[in-house]
């Protein structure tokens, strides 16, 4: 029941949204509509004027101008709200989970994907900040995960020594402060399980929280004492179950030493969360302290390189280097001991009132700074990129291999950039469909629609690309769009050829009874042929809407007629053999002249056609090159926080007295600064790579429809 309440509720509030949206689309086109009444009323009266005064032809003209503004008038009925935005809307909707699911199952220490999850991901297109939580088993981290979604129970709380989560828990929320963002919370199972005796397993469910997160909760009872900090350990194991670089590219080989000095760059926040705290914030030397200090305290280094210190400075040393900011929220006992085996059922005036605000602290903090979850080059996760995501690590593990954060964002690349090719061709076609029912129409009309079309499906493209780094798949969606331009182009001249044929056919049905009755067969025979065919050609131009094959059909049309024109004109015993050949003479130069005025179109669409996609070549261009920017600002953002924190870091050491770890944190920070600068200077790529990919699309397209062209020329009908 409450499961339907919450999706009739969420339905309802997206209807309202759509509506108001669509009342704003409406008032749009509304205006559109009556913009072009107004053009449309100015070219009717200058049309009535031009015939009224002799301008036959200005008048034709501006017919095929008033046809055009009525398509454009036409086309707006066409729902493009429904048939676009509403599927947009429906897919990057977030419709809340009532209650968790299950993301990674582990049975029998082997850790599987659940469908139903991944289906649920695929769904939700807006950017996903995830909060996981992790620490020992019966520590409380359910109840964390509950309040963040706002509700008092949702993930399983158990009261006895039992651990209730299994695997990884995901519960899928609109995000309370960010409009348009999901807030994916993981709950993880706990670790040191006895039951389970598998600490590999506890080690793999760790890693996976690191890698998947934007914001890491490690949650532990009591203090943060040295005990505290060792049952951590699996922070020290990160470095042998992480690697940034594929190891078959040669940078990783000779870097894999260093790798963890780069964890800062895309491991997620860390908190650490101290529950049953009963102690005093206060330190010897120090006095009262904030929960942020306490932490640091527990986190201090030792001087010294005895085996002891070195273990005991190992975990705290991985804490400081590997996540971009830490903090610390101690929360007391949150009720009496009886009343804290059911938490999850007490009134809120049944907690004790300093719990319930250092939650709410809790909350808001993580609500405020948990970031958008990015992946190894900063590009940002939706929920159906997290799904990938979520596949890809989970399966490397299974395999035995370690997983790696530039695999998995190639593979993930793949699959998104691949589903964006297909996404941007098919808004094309389909929009272009609309085009075909039009059929034929003027080079100008099918030009100016398939420019304005494809620069709506390369930012279709655009909206879900990503690691597109030398344009290969912009480059496929190019060949596609302009491969089906070319056969739309071929199909519009096959439609005029086809109506104008018919016209033809339909008009010089006149002409073929006479012929059939003897009727130019008579002296004089041949000037009333003459005149017969000239009416044809007069009533032929006055037909509106013949395509752009409308000259050259009638050039094969003469040029098929012109035996029996010559036979007409031989056989007139009225005119003399000197009229014979003036007018055969004649009847060869009319040919020549409409063959001419024939090629010449040809050559003006021809180079009208290469301008039009010169600058079409030109907006893709800039568009891929403004995406390129993007993504290598977003990288530069990454690089800045990481150099940030080893500083701030390498500040304290020196504080502190650290001398030799920060000269080595130094040496760390002056490679990230040189790594940041060589990715600034990488704009010569786009040029190197991209260009000429895009160069040679455009080349192909330019040659692939001129051969369509040639074809269809030596096809032409009569």
């Amino acid at each position: 029941m409450e499961t339907e309440r919450l999706m009739q509720e969420e339905k309802e509030s997206h209807q309202q949204r759509l509506q108001q949206l669509e009342k704003k689309y409406e008032e749009e086109k509304h205006q559109q509509q009556q913009e072009l009444d107004q053009a449309l009323e100015s070219k009717v009266t200058e049309h009535k004027k031009l015939i009224q005064k002799g301008f036959d032809e200005n008048a034709q003209l501006m017919s095929l101008e008033i046809e055009q503004l009525k398509k454009e008038k036409d086309n707006l009925s066409h729902s493009f709200f429904k048939d676009y935005v509403v599927p947009e809307a429906e897919i990057i909707m977030c419709i809340p989970m009532p209650g968790p699911i299950c993301l990674v199952e582990n049975v029998n220490g082997s850790l599987h994907v659940s469908d139903a999850a991944i289906e649920y991901l695929s769904r939700n297109n807006q950017p996903v900040v995830v909060v996981s939580v992790v620490g020992l088993y019966r520590t409380g981290k359910s109840y964390l995960m509950n309040r963040l979604a706002g509700k008092q129970t949702g993930f399983a709380l158990g009261s006895t020594i039992e651990s209730k989560t299994k695997g990884i828990w995901m519960w899928c929320v609109p995000h309370p402060s960010r409009t348009g963002h999901t807030l994916v919370l993981l709950d993880t199972e706990g670790l040191g399980d006895v039951d389970k005796g598998d600490s590999k397993n506890d080690a793999w469910i760790f890693c996976l929280a690191v890698l998947l997160s934007s914001t890491l909760v490690y949650n532990s009872r009591g203090t943060i004492d040295n005990t505290a900090v060792e049952k951590l350990h699996y922070v020290t194991e990160l470095a042998e179950q992480i690697k940034i670089k594929s190891p078959a590219s040669k940078a990783a080989e000779a870097e894999e030493e260093e790798e963890d000095t780069q964890f800062v760059q895309f491991f997620p926040n860390f908190i650490w969360t101290v529950r049953d705290f009963s102690l005093q914030l206060v330190l010897e030397n120090k006095g009262q302290v904030t929960e942020d200090e306490y932490l640091d305290f527990a986190l201090q280094l030792k001087k010294g390189l005895s085996k002891k210190d070195t273990n005991y400075n190992l975990p705290r040393q991985c804490i400081r280097n590997y996540f971009p900011t830490r903090k610390c929220f101690v929360f007391p006992f949150p009720a009496s001991q009886e009343k804290m085996v059911m938490i999850e059922s007490l009134d809120e005036s049944e907690i004790f009132p300093k719990f319930l605000d250092v939650t709410q602290h809790f909350c808001d903090y993580v609500f405020a700074e948990s970031r958008e979850k990015t992946v190894k080059g900063g590009y940002k996760v939706t929920g159906r990129m997290f799904g990938h995501l979520v596949q890809t690590y989970v399966q490397t593990i299974s395999s035995g291999k370690v997983p790696c954060l530039e695999n998995a964002v190639v593979a993930m690349a793949m699959i998104e950039n691949e589903a964006a090719v297909q996404e941007g061709f098919k808004l094309y076609e389909s929009e272009m469909e609309q085009v075909k029912r039009t059929f034929p129409v003027s080079f100008n009309e099918i030009s100016a629609e398939h420019q304005r079309i494809s620069n709506m499906a390369c930012s279709e493209f655009m909206k879900r690309s990503f690691k597109d780094e030398k344009g290969e798949y912009f480059k496929k969606l190019m060949e596609e769009i302009d491969k089906h331009y070319a056969e739309l182009t071929v199909q519009n001249m096959e439609a005029s050829e086809e109506k104008c044929h018919q016209i033809l056919t339909d008009l010089y049905e006149e002409v073929n009874v006479c012929v059939r009755q003897g009727e130019y067969a008579k002296p004089g025979g041949y000037e009333l042929y003459c005149r017969h065919r000239d009416k044809i050609i007069v009533e032929y131009h006055s037909k509106p809407n013949k395509g752009n094959q409308a000259e050259a059909l009638l050039e094969s049309f003469l040029k098929g007629k012109s035996a029996e024109a010559n036979l007409i004109l031989q056989t007139d015993e009225q005119l003399t053999e000197s009229d014979k050949q003036i007018r055969k003479e004649k009847e060869q130069a009319s040919l020549l002249e409409q063959q001419f005025k024939v090629e010449k179109e040809k050559q003006m669409e021809m180079e009208k056609l290469i301008q039009e996609e010169k600058v079409n070549h030109q907006q893709r261009v800039q568009q891929m090159e403004k995406k390129f920017e993007e993504e290598k600002n977003q990288q530069q953002e990454e690089m800045r926080r990481a150099v940030e924190c080893k500083l701030a870091e390498q500040k304290e050491l020196i504080q502190k007295g650290f001398d030799e770890k920060a000269r080595l944190l130094g040496q760390e920070i002056e490679q990230l600064k040189k790594e940041k600068e060589k990715e600034k200077e990488s704009g010569g790529v786009f040029k190197d790579y991209v260009m000429p990919l895009i160069d040679t699309a455009k080349d192909v397209f330019s040659t692939v429809l001129q051969y369509k062209l040639m074809r269809k020329s030596l096809k032409m009908p009569f």
